[in-house]
């Protein structure tokens, strides 16, 4: 059973603004984002996913107040209240109160746990997309890495340095090859191993970027998915 699209803002007529930090990692990856008044745990799900750039293929459960909230996984609802049950407002959230948001507690690999604290409770704002995200620091980490420790290693494999002296090896390696052999392409000059690694490269490149604009229209995709 899958989550209808979030609200727009003027359905809610309020808008919750929620800050939302990654448990365990500093430096602190964190969002803000204001999320209508009448979304309900099971509409949050997704928006978490688009501002933290998860795929959504791991089980997931928020816990309010002691009380545990979960979504229809296939087979059936599992432990704990219905997550499409219940809105913000519905769970009379107050300003500073907080809650959790568990990502991938059940597979192999270390869970994500979001910190979610309430900032404030505000009339929505017309014509504004909501949710949305108005802040927020550093790339969210790779959800297969192996949880919070082992990302923290990992960045210290690839700190800044290494990854800029790394790509401008690269670099060097294409204008040679362009020099000397003009025509290669750069799968033959570079070969598969650094094709392969490309990815991660930029991906430690970026690390301190939120990617605040490519969160908003993914946020904003999810405002349309389903619309007619």
């Amino acid at each position: 059973m899958d989550a209808g699209p979030p609200a727009a803002a003027g359905e809610g007529k309020q808008v919750y603004r929620l800050r939302v930090v990654l448990a365990g990692i500093s430096p602190l990856i964190w969002r803000q984002l204001d999320v209508a008044a009448s979304t309900t745990l099971a509409e949050l799900h997704p928006i978490l996913q688009a501002a933290f750039g998860w795929t959504g293929e791991h089980l997931h459960r928020f816990t309010v107040r002691g009380v545990g909230y979960r979504a229809y996984q296939g087979c059936g609802l599992l432990d704990g209240q219905d997550a499409g049950g219940v809105t913000l407002t519905g769970l009379s959230l107050r300003v500073s109160e907080r809650f959790t948001y568990d990502y991938a507690f059940f597979s192999n690999l270390r869970s994500w746990r979001h910190d979610v604290r309430v900032q404030a409770i505000e009339p929505a704002r017309s014509r504004r997309c909501c949710p949305w995200c108005g802040g927020g620091t550093r790339s969210a980490p790779p959800e297969d890495c192996g949880g919070p420790e082992a990302f923290l290693a990992l960045r210290q494999e690839h700190s800044r340095w290494q990854t800029t002296v790394r790509m401008a090896e690269l670099v060097h390696l294409l204008v040679e090859a362009a020099d000397t052999s003009p025509g290669q392409t750069v799968r033959s000059v570079l070969g598969e191993d650094a094709i392969e690694e490309l990815p991660d490269l930029l991906y430690w490149a970026r690390i301190d970027s939120s990617g605040k604009a490519a969160v908003n229209a993914a946020l904003a995709a999810l405002c349309r998915k389903d619309t007619p």
